[in-house]
């Protein structure tokens, strides 16, 4: 299982001048950056201003299109949708509003990435821990199995960003009581001090599995 556990010294005083700003890096950790989009689509539009600036300079020296001449170009987007099929045209649309749709979500979605903070108690001067969902799901799971008594293969956690989730199969013939499996997850859940706190969940299976 990956991981990646990062530590960033929080100065709660005054930062000096040429310090870092924590917040920004404790965001940019926790959020994915929205650079990839922004470049392809600077990209986009710039190569097809290029093109664009090509075609006119090509036509305006006399030269045949390189593929199709601007007037032809506005002429034709001018009579759309006559003189392209309907299949051809519905397949267009939709390559066209799955782009916009992509840079849509992109901008207007947080764009958070799975994982917590380590806030730390209030008043403390600890530092900035920033921690895969994947490590908490990992911790959560081995106090989860140790209350309900089960192996490791009996126990799932998913954990989000306002929700931890704890499936359990208990054994046949040994139940599993849920409370304790719950308190145990809370308890966990209390040290660590996530920033945003989930909120968990147990779910006990009403099959269970072979002991060994």
């Amino acid at each position: 299982m990956s991981s990646s556990v990062e530590n960033r010294q929080l100065n709660s005083g005054s930062q000096s001048s040429n310090g870092p700003d924590m917040r920004r890096v404790v965001y940019r950790e926790t959020h994915s950056s929205r650079a990839a989009v922004s470049v392809a689509g600077a990209t986009l539009v710039l190569v097809l201003a290029a093109y664009g600036v090509l075609e006119s300079g090509v036509h305006a020296v006399g030269q045949p299109a390189w593929l199709i001449e601007p007037q032809a170009a506005a002429q034709r987007i001018v009579d759309l949708p006559a003189g392209i099929p309907p299949l051809l045209l519905v397949a267009i649309g939709a390559v066209l509003a799955m782009l916009g749709l992509i840079f849509l979500l992109n901008g207007v979605l947080p764009g958070k990435r799975a994982r917590h903070l380590l806030a730390g108690a209030p008043g403390e001067r600890l530092p900035a821990v920033v921690v895969d969902d994947e490590v908490i799901a990992s911790s959560l799971a081995r106090r989860a199995r140790l209350a309900a008594n089960v192996t490791p293969d009996q126990v799932m956690v998913i954990v989000s960003q306002r929700q931890v989730l704890v499936n359990v199969r208990p054994t046949s013939g040994i139940p599993v009581d849920l409370d304790r499996v719950l308190d145990a997850v809370r308890d966990e859940l209390d040290q660590m001090l996530l920033d945003p706190p989930p909120v968990p969940r147990v779910n006990v299976a009403p099959s269970g599995v072979i002991g060994a």
